[in-house]
């Protein structure tokens, strides 16, 4: 494709390295150039409307044009820009909103620490957790064990954490000491005549074994989402986070739940973790925090965590640990003012009002041609593209069948996230049943055209 000279097109593919994107295929096709947003909807610079199915990446909960976000900014911005947290120094937006977060939280938690990201808060719980089992005197209790497709980040450590195919290649990851346990997948990995039950057991042994396998002496945590978000918006099976947390429980290994897509209302509670029946010592959260509007994230944890943490702090003289943006006050305040609103507007309760017919629309796509699986809980969801619905066969990668599926939708208007051939669907907390109708309908026509075009292939 060319472009014309100087155009914002040109200049993106001239100038950009993008995230997972194709690069070579980015200087062919140039971007989708987004320029506002309105409620659910975007636009791109040719003024076509879509409905954003992703809420951007799983993140814009309240929609893309909040004004009091935008007036909480401003008024931040025109009494404090900056400052930092380092060496005793504070400010009162970070105060109020780790207050604010310890009162939320779904178990009694002790302390918050801020970051930028979602990656940043996984980096810095792993390194917390090494910082606690030094100050423990358990120096060889280092390892950390996630899952396969479970999504944590893109720093080396997060990474090396985040278990999807794409992630590791090319990077030399992920690092020693970082092990990944099966993939809950029901659908995908449940045996012959075996019961949601029985998988949750066997994925609860699996974990178990590799504990023993490891030597429980040397495994210091578990990280796991309450519901898988990039990995295809995997629900886990019934009672798989119980049994998963007695293993846990048996050889002295922290929970870390992975908040990042699942907080703030998107399971149907206010944390997936209350969803989900986990317990963690450790809790990441980000995204929705502060509507994505701006970068923050926050770690917390247990008093248990914490009082060997401080005591290492003082043996060391200092927690050597800390980002310039730390507890940044304009993000600390427009999180605090995304806080406001979702008690203020009731968000949870709303999501829970139309929770219902999303999950509706969405069991209903398992009767197209091209679904073998619709799953999700709350305002989460995914439908699985295969090539046979009795068999559960995979679409061989060539035909491209996710790809095919995402580009019609955005010929629809309509803006999903394909994962591999899983079509997510997490839309802004605010979306309406006018609008939960209208993303399904236009996903239906886009599995439509999708199916017409791999009949089209198959047949030539």
């Amino acid at each position: 494709m060319s472009f014309q000279p100087n155009s914002p097109a040109a200049r993106d593919v001239a100038y950009v390295l993008h995230p997972y994107t194709n690069a070579r295929a980015h200087e062919e096709n140039g971007p989708m150039i987004i320029t506002k947003g309105d409620g659910v909807y975007v636009y791109d610079d040719g003024g076509k409307q879509y409905l954003e199915a992703m809420a951007g990446l799983w993140c814009a909960s309240l929609g893309f044009n909040e004004d009091r976000l935008v007036k909480a900014a401003t008024k931040q911005m025109e009494t404090l820009p900056y400052y930092h947290t380092f060496a005793h120094k504070a400010h009162l937006p970070g105060i109020d909103l780790a207050e604010k977060l310890i009162n939320l939280a779904p178990v009694p938690m002790s302390k918050v620490f801020f970051a930028g990201s979602g990656s940043e808060a996984n980096d810095t719980a792993m390194k917390l957790v090494w910082y606690y089992n030094n100050a423990r005197g358990r120096h060889a209790k280092k390892k950390m064990i996630s899952r396969v497709k479970g999504y944590h980040g893109v720093t080396i450590a997060s990474a090396s954490l985040t278990g999807t195919p794409v992630n590791h290649p090319g990077f030399d990851l992920p690092i020693a000491g970082v092990k990944h346990t099966s993939n809950p997948h029901y659908y995908r990995f449940g045996q012959s005549g075996e019961s949601e039950e029985d998988f949750a057991t066997r994925m609860a042994q699996d974990l178990e074994n590799m504990i023993l396998e490891e030597g429980p002496e040397t495994v210091a945590a578990f990280i796991a989402e309450p519901i898988m978000g990039a990995g295809g918006v995997i629900v886990p099976p019934k009672t798989y986070f119980a049994k998963i947390q007695a293993v846990l429980k048996k050889y002295d290994v922290l929970l870390i739940a992975d908040e990042v897509i699942c907080g703030f209302g998107r399971t149907g509670e206010f944390w997936g973790s209350q969803t989900m029946g986990m317990k963690p010592d450790i809790l990441t959260c980000a995204k929705a925090l502060s509507s994505a509007y701006l970068p923050i994230s926050a770690v917390m944890i247990s008093e248990d965590v914490y009082q060997p943490i401080a005591d290492q702090s003082k043996d060391l003289g200092v927690l050597g640990h800390g980002y310039t943006y730390t507890a940044h006050p304009v993000c600390a305040a427009v999180a605090l003012e995304t806080l406001r609103i979702y008690e203020e507007d009731n968000i949870v309760d709303h999501v829970k009002s139309v929770a219902p017919l999303f999950e509706e629309r969405l069991a209903a796509m398992a009767d197209h041609e091209l679904v073998g699986e619709a799953r999700g809980r709350g305002l989460m969801g995914a439908v699985e593209l295969v090539a046979d619905k009795e068999t559960r066969e995979s679409f061989d990668p060539k035909i491209g069948a996710g790809a095919k599926t995402n580009a019609a939708a955005n010929a629809h208007g309509l803006i999903i996230r394909a994962i591999g051939d899983s079509i997510a669907m997490t839309p802004p907390l605010i979306i309406t049943e006018s609008q939960i109708n209208e993303m399904f309908d236009k996903l239906t026509l886009a599995l439509n055209d999708a199916a017409a075009e791999i009949h089209k292939a198959k047949a030539a």
